[in-house]
Parts: structure tokens; sequence; C-alpha cells
């Protein structure tokens, strides 16, 4: 083990209290976080659990619920390639987990993936043995990779994504770094971009073969309950959608400011369900008229208020299919921007903020497309979808550009998935 690897090995045994300190209090807000505790420090209970599976096991990684949802298309494609396919499914989160029991099959396991010590990602292994791992778009730690790599197990870093910040962060700590990037087996990069940035941290020979991401098809059944909602709208329907801390003080701003946004019915979607109670009570303290999704249920939004409130988990293509136009959450705070291309996809178009580093090639090719408008910070946000709302020719090439941006970048899922099947096929014959 290297100097640095050891201090760092050092610093996650030492940080395991506060890593037990800062679950109770999540837990508080979200139960899932209480769950099955001890797998977070590589102790699963009962001792069986995944010895059947020993040495067939597909292990996905995906960390929360935007990564579990990616992680769907990729495990549906597996399953028609590997019709015995085991799946071993791990998580950081609890949306994660949560999302991640909808993709299970009876002989499927779902744990936590162990805090990075050494130890926990020795006693992960050796519980369960898989055949591949394979990490969702940013997961690559130290003694993970390098537990992977003394017991056998190739490692698929797919979907992958760096963005110029945490770029910047991984040459910082390149001792760390670049030993666990150049022992991955195989990396699937999103853009040439995130390719060429692995390339440099010591990533073999990085693959473009797309976003998962545009490959996911909304719920029917959510888009036509979100049209019915806009069409039954008295006013026209703008969404800020995946909103971050801080940016709904910003919205109620530009909603003070400017008369004409509010002759809108607006719709808010806080991205962590434990800020709903925090961003009704912010909207109420400043006089707006609130409803929450979660208290009409099957009936139509009330006309007579000025916020609804997405209070629910798993409806966001409903929300997108509501609006006339969405403002893109975490975008206009520094914070990288969410992922547009659940908003395109439901042929929404789209206002991005200043703050688009964690999806930069996307934003870029669906502004050049037309799909989505950029904007220089939450004031300008709303003109430019009131603009939207006042050209109704320009909305209809904007909602048809949405959809069209969509489809014109599918097919990721069916290539990653024949990637990490040959990974698997290397590993059988230099096994046999």
């Amino acid at each position: 083990m290297s100097i640095a690897r050891t201090l760092y090995s050092l610093l996650t045994w030492a940080a395991q209290p506060l890593l037990k300190r800062k679950l109770r209090r999540r837990a508080q807000a979200e139960p899932g976080y209480a769950q099955a505790v001890p797998e977070r420090f590589g102790y699963y209970c009962p001792d069986t659990l995944g010895r059947d599976g020993a040495g067939q096991w597909v292990w996905i990684h995906a960390v929360s619920l935007g990564e579990t949802r990616a992680a769907a298309l990729l495990i549906n494609t597996l399953r028609t390639s590997l019709p015995q396919l085991r799946l071993l499914l791990t998580h950081s989160t609890a949306t994660g987990r949560a999302e991640g029991q909808k993709l299970l099959l009876p002989d499927d396991v779902q744990v936590w993936l162990p805090w990075d010590t050494p130890a926990a990602v020795q006693r992960f292994l050796q519980q369960f043995q898989p055949l591949v791992g394979v990490l969702m778009e940013t997961e690559v730690w130290p003694n993970l990779v390098a537990g992977c790599q003394r017991a056998g197990v190739p490692l698929v870093l797919t979907n992958a994504r760096l963005n110029a910040q945490s770029f910047a962060g991984a040459k910082r700590w390149s001792a760390l770094s670049r030993p666990a990037y150049a022992a991955l087996a195989a990396v699937l990069a999103q853009t040439t971009q995130d390719a060429e940035r692995l390339r440099q941290l010591g990533a073999p020979q990085p693959s473009v073969l797309g976003n998962l991401k545009f490959d996911v098809q909304p719920d029917p059944a959510l888009l036509a309950l979100g049209a019915s909602w806009r069409s039954a709208s008295r006013r026209p329907v703008l969404l800020l959608a995946s909103s971050r801390e801080g940016e709904e003080a910003l919205w109620l701003q530009a909603w003070r400011s400017t008369p004409a946004a509010q002759q809108v019915q607006w719709l808010i979607v806080p991205r962590h369900p434990q800020r709903f109670d925090a961003v009704a009570q912010l909207l109420a303290d400043a006089g707006l008229r609130v409803a929450r999704r979660s208290h009409w249920g099957e009936r139509l939004p009330p006309h007579n208020v000025d916020v609804w409130l997405g209070d629910s988990l798993g409806e966001m293509p409903l929300y997108y299919a509501s609006a006339h136009a969405a403002l893109l959450g975490a975008s206009f705070a520094p914070l990288g921007g969410q992922n547009l291309i659940e908003a395109a996809a439901c042929a929404c178009p789209i206002v991005l903020g200043p703050h688009t580093f964690n999806f930069a090639q996307a934003a870029e090719q669906a502004c050049a497309s037309g799909a989505a408008v950029r904007a220089s910070d939450m004031h300008d946000g709303v003109h430019q979808a009131l603009n939207w709302l006042y050209d109704s020719d320009a909305l209809d090439a904007a909602h048809q550009a949405a959809l069209a941006f969509a489809q014109a970048h599918r097919g990721a899922a069916q290539a990653q998935a024949q990637a990490i099947v040959r990974v698997m096929l290397q590993k059988k014959y230099s096994n046999p």
C-alpha cells in the first residue's frame, strides 16, 4: 500500500464515528438511512447473504436516485444478453436504495456499499465474490478499486463523467486518484471531454459510448396526466425543476420584481425530499398561496394558488409534461446543474442558469439544438421563460427541438451493456 493510500485509509477509518452520527441525523428526515447500518461497514447479516451466488454476481453500484434510474436501463439490457444474470445492487443513498428495490428479481441481492476502508471492502468482497463490478458515473474509491484488483474482480466505470472541477481535484490528489483510475478494467465515458479527462488521470483507453439517461423513456401515463394538468390550468405553467437550497429564495426575488411572472401558474419541485416542508414554509412566509402535490392526490391541481409544490418522488415526467417550459435547478446556484435530459425527453424546453459544469457538453448541445436557452441569473431565467410564453411559434419550436434532442442521442444502453459483457468474457477466458 502506498503512503498516500495508507494515510487515506487511516482517515477513513478515523471518520467512521462521524459517518455513524451523520447517518443518525439523516435518518431523522429520511428513515431509509437507518436501514441495515452495519452493511455500511462491511457487516452483512445473515452471514449467508449472497453466498449462493459467489463468483456469479454482476455487481452494479448506483449511488443515488439518478444513477439508479440510469442503471435500470443498463440492467434491463444486460438481462436480455444474460438471461441467467444474478444482480448484486449497491447504493449509498436512501432514495437510490428505495428506487433500486424496483429493479430486483427473486434471486437478486441489494445492500449498501461499504465505507471505503480496507477492512470493510475486504468483508464485502469476501461475502459476495462478484464476477464483475460496474460503477456508475463517478464512483471510483481508492480502497474499493485496490481491493477489487487484489481479488481479481474487474471493474468497469460506466456512463462515466468527470467535470472540470472534479478533474482539478483529482489531479491535486493524483497519488490516490491515478492508481485507482489506472486499475479499472474499462472506462465507458459519456462525452469526449469526459474521456480526455479520465485518460489524463490514467484511465485505460476510455471509450465514448454516450449517456444512458438519453435512453430513458418517460412513463406514458405520467405524461398524459401532466398534459391534462396543463390543459386544465387557467394560466400558463412554468416549472422550477429539481431546485436546490437557496434557489427558491432567488426565484422568490425574481417573482416579486416581475409582475408578468405573477400571472403564471408556477410549479416548484425541490430536488431533495427532506426540503419539501422547508420550501413550503418559505413560500407561505412570503405570502404566497401554495398547494402541495401530496394533498390533491388524483384530483386536478387547484387553480386559486400561486405555486404548486411538487412534493413527491418518481413523478418528474408528470411535472415536466405539465409545464410549458422549465428552469433547471442547481444551475442558478454554483452546483453544476441537474440532469436536463429528462426534461427534453418529456418535450419540455429548458432555461439553464450559468452553472452547468456537471453536464457541460449536454448543456451546450441542448442550447445549440434549440432545446434550451442560457440565462445569466434567476431573474434573467424567469424572463427567458416568459419570452417563450409570449411567442407561441418559438415555444412550439422549442418543444419539438427538445424531443428531437433527446431522441438523437439514444443507444448508450446497448453499447455499454455490450462492453460490460466483453469484460466478463475476457475474465472467463483468462481464468478457465
